[in-house]
């Protein structure tokens, strides 16, 4: 496994969000975590993530307890959290934004190369690399964040909501890019308010209620049970 999480409990001050809440992540496999609001999603990826430091339990990544350790002692190690929303700065240029993204490397010769990749892979990014990010579109926002994934190179990325407030087609395109990303061997843990498009494309599923874990499966599993169906698809 590459992540396992077990008995995990956390919240913000004294009130706990999430009550022993348990789930694993092989190398190379994406997983979504979905459920109604309030039941801790984006809470375990902050957790995980290092943003908030749990009361109890354990997280495991690469086979070492990291669970007290800070997000950039994390990043280091290969695990880097994107959040949803406000996850780029727009007052900065969109280069010096994705120089930001990659001061984690402490190499200059690494972020060159990463940087050089993103702005090859992505020519709109290329093309509004001195302009203030403000000016990108929400979609072309979410790609700046995303971009970071290839100038870091994780093993594991924590991603927040990527569809949050995009149309339809740009959702499409932020979820081929990271099933490529995927296949080219980075493993993600998503949290997805859009059930149906985050288990489509992951191998497997956690169902959480009330901070608890209620199930789990594959993707295809989840999308086809009855209960998940009637609370989560519409069906």
């Amino acid at each position: 496994m590459l992540l396992e999480i077990d008995g995990l409990t956390a919240g913000y001050g004294p009130v706990a969000v999430l009550h022993q809440v348990s789930l694993g992540l092989s190398e190379g496999e994406m997983v979504c975590i979905i459920g109604p609001n309030g039941a801790g999603k984006s809470t375990v990826l902050r957790a995980v993530a290092g943003q908030i430091d749990p009361s109890g339990g354990e997280i495991i990544f690469r086979g070492e307890e990291v669970i007290h350790q800070d997000m950039e002692e994390k990043g280091r190690k290969g695990l880097i959290f994107i959040p949803q929303g406000n996850n780029i700065f727009p007052s900065l240029t969109v280069l010096e934004n994705l120089e930001i993204a990659g001061a984690i490397l402490r190499d200059s010769e690494r972020l060159c190369h990463g940087i050089e990749r993103v702005l090859e892979k992505f020519p709109m990014i290329n093309e509004r690399k001195k302009r203030p990010a403000r000016e990108l579109s929400g979609g072309q926002r979410q790609m700046l964040a995303l971009s970071r994934i290839l100038i870091l190179n994780p093993r594991l990325v924590l991603l927040d909501e990527p569809s949050l407030g995009l149309a339809p087609l740009v959702v499409d395109l932020i979820f081929k890019e990271i099933q490529e990303m995927n296949r080219n061997g980075v493993s993600f843990l998503l949290v997805e308010q859009n059930a149906r498009k985050g288990l489509s494309v992951s191998h497997r599923g956690y169902v959480l209620e009330l901070g608890k874990n209620r199930l789990t499966g594959t993707g295809e599993e989840l999308l086809n049970n009855a209960d998940v169906q009637r609370l989560y698809l519409g069906g």
